[in-house]
This record gives C-alpha cells, structure tokens and sequence, in this order.
C-alpha cells in the first residue's frame, strides 16, 4: 500500500490517481480559496493545522511531565528511605514490585505500582529519558487521557505477562508501559488513520531505536532484563494503537477511547484471574519456600502443604517440605517427602544423599548404606555419595574404610564442604597425627580459618607435642569466639 506523498498517511487499497489522501486534497484546496479571497466560508475545507499538529486544550502540565515526576519521586522516595539508589529485591518488594506470588496472590495492585519503580539510577535514567521522547509524541497524537490510558493499561499487561513469565522473579520499571507506547504509535502508522508525517517518525526513530537497543544489549550483559514485560507491553500497546486509530481516530469520539480502554483492561483482569487460578499452588509453593527462608516454619509447611494437594508430585513443593521438616526435626515426614521425590524423578540424585544424610541421623545405618549406594548407580561419580558412606564408616570406628570414600570424594570434588575436616577426624583416629595436621591444613585452604578447623587443628598439634603451633592456633579460635 502507498503513503501521502505530502503527510505520509497510509492510502486506502486500490488507490489510483495522484499519491495524496482525501485529507490533503481538502487542505490544498482550503488554501487555493483562502489565497483566491474567495474567504473561508465558501472553502471546501476551513484551513486548518494537520491533525498532529493542532493545539489541544492545554493542560497545567503534560501528562508525560506528570508521569516523568511520579517516578523519580518514587525513586527519590525509595533512595531516601533507604539509603542506597540500588534497592534489594526485598526492597523493591516492600515498596510495591511485581513479584508472582504476591501479586497472583493477592495484591493485584502490584501491576501498576511497580511500572513506577526502579532498580537503578542507569535504569530510571534510560527510561525517563525514553519515556520523554515517545510520550510527548504519542501525548500529541492521541490527547492527554487517550495517551495516559495506553501507557497505564499496556504498563500493567506488561507486568502480567511478567507474573506469568517470570512466576518467581522480581520485577519492576516502566520500559513495559514505554514499549506498549512504541507499540501503539507503530500501529497508528501502519494500520490506522493516525499515519504520521514522516519528519515525527525519523526525529523520533532514533529514540526508539536506543531505547530497544539498550534492553536487548543490557539483556545480553546483564541477563536480568524483563523481555516478558517488554513484550507484553509492545503487543498490548499495538494493539490499543490499532483499534484507537481504526475506531476512534478523533478526539471527539472520546467515547469509543474509553470503551477500547476498558475492554482491553477488562481482558487484562480476565487474564489476570485465569492466571492467578492456574497458577495457585505455585503461589503457595513460592509463600512457603519464602516463609522457610526467614525462619516461620509454621507458616511456611502450611502454605506449602496447600501447595501439594493443589498439585501433587510437584518435585519443588514435596523438596521443600523436606528441607521444613527437617529443620523442625520431623525427620520421619522429611523422609517421606524425600521418598515422594524419588518417586515422581527417579533420576534426582541430590533427593538420594539427603534421604541418607536423615536415615543416619536417625539412627538407621542399614537404610542410609542403601540411599548411599542407590546415588552411586544413579551417578557413579557422586561425591556426596562417597562422603555418606565415609561418614557411615567413621561412625562404626572403621576409620581406614572411611579415610578411603572420603579420599574418594575428594577426588571427585575437592572443593566439598567439609570432606578434608572429615579426613582430619579420621586420622585422628587411626593415631596419624601429622595426617590429620595436613587434612585440617588443606581444608583452611579451601574454606578459611573456621573456629571447629582452628581448633581440631590445635588439638592435633597438642597430640603431636608442638605445643607453640597449639597456642597460635588457640589464640586464633579465642579471637573468633565471641565473648558474653
């Protein structure tokens, strides 16, 4: 299809005859009557600015500056109450981010409180600045409301498909409401009556064109950009553009505006609801996993038992609920847990070293031996799986088998939590001081001076008679411990 060769509008199909639309024609002949004398009254068309051009009632302010000044005022507002420009995940949260398990649980308010938040001074800086260059040409396209209701509806549609993306991921800026702009001008240009003169589109190109450049470079780097949100934003934003400029191309028709608004918000709640149903029991399985991490295990196991009979087998749940037993010593239900693991993913080799770590705490060496065991043909290059058995070893005072699994692990991960200290303990036992001393010495290399190494350290010198390197080495856990 062809353009105006005058303003750029998009031609109707079939155009024959000269490349300039109805609109252009009327114009040029209100101008041939103006000049002729012939007045205004007997013009086809009164002279008039084009339509991109023409002064609306004006406003104190811009809706672009009013939008502008919210987010830095929340930005400033979250830097002063926190005392950084780098706000934590928890941060942005407490101050209204998009985060799925709340946001699908409850605080549906999120979607738009977090297109005003920020996670840096670059972040809120390219925004801003983007923000100003597409929002003063889509504000004096489509009139202050019209624009104000495409950048709020396509910022929380952003945040939507954000929840749904990224369940569990923190999210929050207006480059979503900022695309969902781009979006609706793009479409104004290509599919509706809005078709703009091509001057706005190459002072503005450039703009855009950063803007995009940016999230997808800083995306590449960073790996933390939010493409659902984008996305999101683009898609409901063209598709706002194209129906505002199909059905409501003039600002009197104000009416069709707000029904195309709330419809399309409409569907964005509609989607919303269906989301938060689908997805219920991750919201309760990310409540629970949060609830352990601060320490309410209450809270967190009943949020978490929801969460498995809203979808049973799903490994993280039945893995979590594990880890909340465990640490509330229900050792019998974390191991069923950890069985129920096994069962739905046969091949998790981790489920298989924890289940065996509890049988040992439980005093059940026979069923450990056997989960040990299970890991190594499930993965023969486990180190965990070795280390169990060392440790199974080591408790039957069978100090020289134990010294070779957990030789073995060491092998197969040097850097294993523990497993030289382990070694140490084994010498110890088999009366090889100067062993020990070199396990305990290698195992400071690997993980620093801990206060249990500096001491079985100090204690194996003793043993050894080198009372001097005992001293230093006791010395050294008096100043890690604390005093009352």
């Amino acid at each position: 299809m062809a353009n105006c060769a005058l303003c750029g509008r998009r031609l109707p199909a079939l155009w024959f005859g000269k490349k300039i639309c109805r609109w252009c024609v009327r114009h040029q002949q209100a101008l041939r009557a103006q000049a002729s004398g012939a007045g205004t009254e007997d013009a086809i068309q009164p002279l008039m600015a084009p339509p991109w051009l023409v002064q609306r009632r004006e406003l104190p302010v811009s809706i672009t500056q009013v939008l502008l000044g919210i987010n830095v005022a929340v930005f400033l507002g979250m830097a002063l109450a926190t005392g950084s420009i780098d706000p934590t995940a928890e941060q942005l949260k407490h101050w209204g981010a998009n985060y799925g398990p709340l946001t699908l649980g409850g605080e549906p308010w999120r979607l738009l409180t977090s297109c005003f938040q920020h996670g840096g001074i670059l972040h809120i800086g390219l925004n801003m600045w983007c923000l100003w260059s597409l929002g003063q040409l889509a504000e004096s396209l489509y009139g202050p409301w019209t624009y104000a209701g495409i950048y709020l509806v396509s910022g929380v549609a952003s945040m939507l498909a954000s929840a749904w993306w990224s369940f569990g991921v923190v999210s929050v800026g207006a480059s979503g409401a900022i695309f969902g702009l781009a979006g609706a001008l793009a479409a104004s240009f290509y599919l509706g009556e809005f078709s703009l003169p091509r001057d706005a589109v190459k002072s503005q190109a450039s703009s855009l064109v950063m803007f995009i450049g940016y999230n997808l470079i800083f995306g590449a780097v960073a790996g933390h950009i939010d493409n659902a949100a984008h996305i999101g934003g683009l898609v409901t934003g063209g598709i706002l553009g194209a129906l505002i400029a199909r059905a409501a191309p003039d600002a009197e028709l104000w009416y069709r505006r707000a029904a195309i608004l709330a419809a399309t918000l409409g569907v964005v709640a509609a989607s919303a609801a269906g989301l938060q149903r689908s997805r219920g029991y991750l919201i309760h399985e990310q409540r629970g996993a949060d609830f352990l991490k601060q320490g309410k295990f209450n809270e967190g196991l009943a949020e978490l038992q929801l969460a498995s009979r809203l979808r049973p087998g799903y490994l993280p749940t039945h893995l979590a609920l594990a880890y909340g037993y465990a640490e509330q010593k229900n050792l019998p239900a974390a191991t069923d847990e950890l069985k129920q693991v096994i069962a739905v993913n046969p091949g998790f080799a981790p489920a298989y070293y924890e289940l065996g770590t509890l049988y040992r705490e439980m005093n059940r060496p026979v069923d450990a031996r056997d989960e040990f065991l299970q890991l190594l043909k499930v993965d023969p290059n486990s180190a965990d799986a070795h280390k169990g058995l060392g440790a199974l070893r080591a408790d039957g005072g069978q100090f020289s088998e134990a010294l070779q699994e957990f030789q073995a692990a060491a092998a197969l991960n040097p850097q294993l939590e523990n497993i030289y200290y382990d070694m140490a303990l084994c010498y110890s036992g088999l009366g090889d001081n100067d062993g020990a001393i070199a396990a305990l010495k290698q195992q400071i290399e690997v993980s620093g001076e801990e206060s249990d190494t500096e001491a079985a350290l100090a204690a194996a010198y003793r043993a050894k008679g080198m009372t001097r390197e005992a001293e230093a080495a006791e010395r050294k856990v008096a100043k890690k411990t604390p005093t009352q």
